[in-house]
């Protein structure tokens, strides 16, 4: 029976560490409860294998370097190789995730079904490629764009999977603004064709001016973007000056009007559609701890409570690599009045404080204090420490690097500049002595001490023979005004724009996966549609071909005139940079799409008109929406200085100290501070937080993604168990909104 019992509870712990590491990476993957499929869903979300598996993504996606048109071209039998290789790990992958998930949830699932297709697809198209290739008949691998499948649809990447389903719930409302768009822009174009095509005008270039439907439509179009104007009016305004009228209507509705329309109804809807993914991942992450906290949970009076020593088992399970005194910290906020267990609203935080990163703080004598104490210590070297170390001797430096930087903008030549630069330097080193006496050295030097680090360089002599004096001073007072940086930051107002910055930071990341997704798919149709058309020659090359970018199609033109011959599509790398230039949406945009419309058809256009739509219309307002909604959020919740409950009571315990405490050595023991941890149980304890100085190391997990999560967690009464997982699931945008909107209620 006691065999039982233990089963029966390791079991519980280890289906209870599942749901609590789910909760605490936000996953939402419905897996088995059997032990052996939990053990399974472990092995499946372990590092290793997470990092395997983005290791064959990269692989995937890196062929098309060396498959034709290559940067570095490969046999197609190596190439081929690869890639089997690679589909055989992803469908592996898929394997594994079929044994961990109910076999129902497994076919519903629209990815697992794509990256299936994909692979089928991926071997259909490899085989009649390597046929025809082995019957010397060139035909297109049309498969390459579909390689970022893998990386979109698998679960390690999420992030960028939600951001796709962002701009898919965007993309009806869209859709009519876009359709209305393109009729304005065509009956503007009618409207053109009528006015300008029988005047008998024409371009710089000396062709007929406006008398083709489609080039009018593409003119016009670019035209949207600026990048071609005023270029595209001038030869109708110099025939008669209020033909200028016609295109600044056309400016003012189509650029100035239908673009807001555009960012205004891509930001309400992706606003809409965010928050209602926020909340579902607040409702799931609270329903997995009330699952977990149910299958370890004991009675003690009238109340269910988790004992002390499950809870640690709970944690080291879930983060094996904790070290003693970490987890001691974190009982220590979660049992409250040290009662020996966890209450159901203490423990529904654990995946909260599992990630907050807690680092120990060692303290470190300074040399001088153990050579010569009694010099240390006198009441000069305290005074000349403690001046060091107040906020008086930091403005002043402050100041005189100012001071520096007006001096740096003056006339280096006049021997006044150049000697008042050594007397800043001097004054550097003199502040890099005073600091090195004050604080312990290897502190001062620690690795996230830039700043002092960057003193330390500039001030250290470069070779004569390398350098001249002046260059010297050129680097040192560089790094130098750097540090005007820190005073930025400590002005509220910079601080709330640098904050934003820095939060959004890891979900730009996703943005990024998001455009290379598109990109790789776009410069792959690309390379299909443009290789060879365009050719680079090197500029000493005198040929006649190099002066038309080895088409002679592109004679006369302005795309070989100006120099254009290495924006091609010839390879990855080549295409990638032109996708690039096309997203500044500058001059280039036209020349480029111009000269490979010469160089294949007028359709060829359509393309880049598509790139346009996808990227600069759809992506580049949504990440636009992304910034508003970031800079909102930080904005508001720096006026209100929201914190979570979990950092409110670190900080009430006394073990969360500030950084700025901790590089002036200005520590206090914790149980000073606490007054020991109290009672005979307290006392055994001590001995594991004597000399524990701790802070939360960064905010780690402080990204909009989860500052929105913790405003809906707010929502939620701390011992209340949610929805019910069916609701969640069914969760819908306009839940959110009042049905009957008014002023009030909707501010």
């Amino acid at each position: 029976m006691g065999s039982d019992m233990s089963l029966w509870f390791r079991y519980n712990l280890l289906l209870a560490a599942a749901y609590v590491s789910d909760a605490q990476y936000n996953r939402n993957v419905p897996f088995r409860t059997s032990p052996q499929a939990i053990r399974l869903y472990g092995l499946y979300n372990h590092r290793a294998t997470r990092a395997a598996t983005y290791f064959f993504i990269c692989v995937s996606l890196s062929l098309a370097l060396f498959e034709e048109p290559a940067l570095f071209p490969l046999p197609f039998w190596a190439t081929s190789a690869a890639e089997v290789l690679c589909l055989t790990a992803f469908f592996g992958r898929l394997v594994h995730f079929a044994k961990v998930t109910p076999q129902k949830v497994f076919w519903k699932d629209t990815k697992n079904i794509c990256i299936m297709a994909t692979i089928a697809l991926t071997l259909i198209d490899l085989i009649i490629y390597g046929s025809l290739e082995a019957a010397h008949i060139h035909s297109v691998r049309w498969s390459r764009a579909l390689r970022p499948v893998f990386l979109i649809n698998l679960p390690e990447s999420r992030q960028i999977r939600r951001a796709l389903r962002s701009i898919r719930n965007t993309l009806p409302d869209i859709l009519y603004v876009l359709l209305l768009f393109l009729f304005s822009v065509l009956m503007f174009s009618l409207m053109a064709l009528k006015l300008f095509g029988d005047r008998g005008l024409k371009t710089a270039e000396g062709t007929p001016y406006f008398t083709n439907l489609l080039e009018i439509t593409f003119e016009l179009y670019v035209l949207v973007t600026t990048a071609n104007s005023p270029d595209v009016m001038m030869p109708a305004y110099n025939s008669q000056w209020w033909y200028s009228l016609f295109f600044m209507a056309y400016l003012v509705v189509n650029t100035y009007i239908f673009m807001s329309v555009f960012l205004a109804v891509v930001y309400n809807n992706y606003r809409k559609h965010l928050k209602n993914e926020i909340r579902k991942l607040a409702c799931l992450k609270r329903h997995k701890m009330v699952e977990a906290f149910h299958l370890l949970k004991v009675k003690v009076g009238p109340e269910s409570v988790v004992t002390e020593a499950v809870w640690k088992r709970l944690a080291r399970a879930v983060a094996p690599g904790i070290s003693s005194s970490h987890l001691e910290l974190l009982l220590r906020i979660s049992d409250e009045g040290q009662k020996g267990h966890v209450d159901k609203t203490n423990f529904l935080r654990l995946a909260d404080l599992l990630n907050i990163e807690v680092v120990t703080v060692n303290i470190r004598r300074h040399p001088l204090e153990a050579w010569v104490p009694r010099v240390y210590q006198s009441s000069a070297s305290l005074l000349v420490q403690k001046m060091v170390r107040h906020r008086i001797f930091v403005w002043v430096y402050d100041v005189i690097i100012l001071i520096n930087a007006v001096f740096i903008a003056l006339d280096e030549r006049n021997p006044f500049i150049s000697h008042a630069e050594w007397l800043f330097l001097s004054l550097y080193v003199l502040e890099i002595l005073l600091k090195l006496y004050t604080h312990e050295p290897r502190a001062y030097f620690g690795r996230k001490q830039f700043w002092n680090c960057a003193s330390l360089k500039g001030c250290v002599p470069f070779p004569a023979r390398k350098y001249k004096s002046q260059q010297i001073l050129d680097i040192v007072l560089i790094l130098r005004i750097l540090r005007l940086l820190r005073v930025i930051v400590s002005i509220q107002r910079f601080r709330v724009i640098v904050t934003t910055l820095i939060n959004i930071g890891p979900t730009m990341i996703t943005f990024g996966g998001l455009i290379f997704v598109v990109y790789y798919a776009f410069a792959v149709v690309g390379m299909e549609l443009f290789h060879d058309k365009v050719r680079f020659f090197d500029p000493n090359f005198t040929a006649p071909a190099a002066l038309v970018c080895g088409n002679p199609a592109l004679a006369g033109s302005a795309f070989a005139r100006d120099g254009y011959c290495r924006n091609n599509f010839n390879d990855l790398a080549s295409a990638l940079v032109v996708l690039t230039e096309l997203t500044v949406v500058n001059q280039c945009g036209p020349l480029i799409a111009g000269g490979f419309a010469l160089v294949t058809h007028q359709a060829a256009k359509l393309y880049f008109i598509l790139f346009h739509v996808v990227v600069v219309i759809l992506i580049v307002n949504i990440f636009v929406a992304f910034i508003l909604e970031a800079f909102f959020v930080a904005y508001s919740l720096e006026k209100s200085e929201i914190e979570t409950a979990i950092e409110k009571k670190i900080q009430e315990l006394g073990v969360g100290i500030p950084e700025e405490d901790e590089q002036d050595g200005q520590l206090t023991d914790v149980d000073a501070m606490e007054g020991g941890l109290g009672g005979g149980e307290g006392d055994s304890r001590r001995a594991a937080w004597r000399g524990l100085y701790c802070r939360i190391a960064s905010k780690k997990y402080r990204t909009v993604d989860t500052l929105l999560q913790r405003m809906f967690e707010s929502e939620i009464a701390p011992d209340d168990e949610g929805p019910s997982l069916d609701e969640i699931l069914n969760f819908s945008p306009s839940d959110m909104y009042p049905k009957n909107p008014n002023f009030e209620n909707s501010a």
